[in-house]
């Protein structure tokens, strides 16, 4: 897939002097405005990626240590409608905001309006995913109630997880080019996710995920955990807080069954490792084992119906 890559800046070329000035202005024409201070002897050291995703703006924002803030000053100054939705993949930070201060660790996901103040300090190297909502996009597809207030989803509900852990991987995916390649479709499951998360919240108890977005739950908790042996189709179902009987409706769009997507997961990675050089070291049974077949046997056996060919001759032949 070619990833619609709209800009891509790294202040690792730029004077150290300059560093905070241009990462200020590139974000106020590629983002939003904001201003920037970093504690570290290095500088700022940051690199951001933007992406089109459908009518959405996609940044993937890494970094060293540094503290972003958007005061009411700027915010009257350099004007933004949106909606941001921001997850952090790696590191943790601190959210300040006019009712208070969240504490974000990494697989957290953050949603809060531009239009109001805030301060987000990243205390030592950090990942985040960011999606740019328009506003009334958001008020249309997700949740029309006002955003008065950061909110934070990540913990404390299983499902609310599987959703967050959906959302991230989608992003991930697509900005990577490992994604479908569909920037609608993969738009409107991550709206509809993002819907299903906040409009509760925002006072609409009536939102559930769409088809689409359950399947998308289910493929990504499933991919979490492959090498688990006790995965099962109830198990993915539970998660996803679906009946099991659900979930198979769920799966019908992908045209395969729960049990028979896990299969095949399995079988994909098992037959990646066992071309992969690196993995020389490993066994067959500990390949088998890895991805979660209760035997080398069954491996075997399910391994040569799907590929024609036995995990040795797979190896031999890579």
């Amino acid at each position: 897939m070619t990833v619609p890559l709209l800009s891509h800046v790294s202040t690792r070329s730029v004077d150290p002097a300059d560093r905070i000035d241009f990462w200020e202005e590139y974000n106020r024409q590629a983002l939003v405005g904001l201003t920037c201070s970093s504690y570290s002897p290095d500088g700022l050291l940051a690199t951001q990626s933007n992406f089109r995703l459908g009518g959405l703006r996609l940044a993937e924002i890494t970094g060293n240590e540094h503290v972003i803030e958007r005061n009411p000053r700027t915010c009257q100054e350099l004007p933004k409608d949106s909606v941001f939705v921001s997850l952090l993949t790696h590191g943790q930070a601190v959210f300040f905001h006019e009712g208070g201060c969240l504490t974000v660790k990494a697989g957290d996901l953050v949603l809060y309006d531009t239009r109001r103040s805030y301060l987000f300090g990243f205390p030592s190297a950090m990942r985040q995913l960011l999606v740019d909502i328009p506003r009334e996009v958001f008020a249309e597809r997700c949740a029309s109630g006002d955003v008065s207030a950061p909110l934070l989803f990540g913990r404390g509900s299983a499902t609310g997880g599987a959703m967050v852990s959906a959302i991230k991987s989608l992003l991930a995916d697509w900005a990577t080019g490992r994604g479908n390649g569909d920037s609608v479709q993969t738009e409107a499951t991550v709206l509809d996710l993002v819907r299903a998360l906040t409009a509760p919240r925002l006072g609409d108890e009536s939102a559930l995920p769409a088809m689409s977005s359950r399947l998308a739950m289910a493929q990504d908790y499933i991919d979490r955990h492959l090498s688990d042996p006790r995965l099962s189709a109830e198990r993915v179902a539970e998660a996803i807080g679906v009946s099991a009987r659900h979930l198979s409706r769920v799966f019908q769009q992908s045209g395969v069954s729960p049990a028979r997507h896990i299969l095949d997961q399995r079988l994909a990675k098992a037959r990646e490792q066992l071309a992969d050089p690196s993995s020389r070291h490993l066994t067959v049974a500990e390949i088998a084992h890895r991805w979660g077949f209760p035997s080398q046997a069954h491996f075997t056996r399910v391994f040569r119906g799907r590929f024609g060919q036995t995990p040795g001759e797979t190896r031999r032949l890579a």
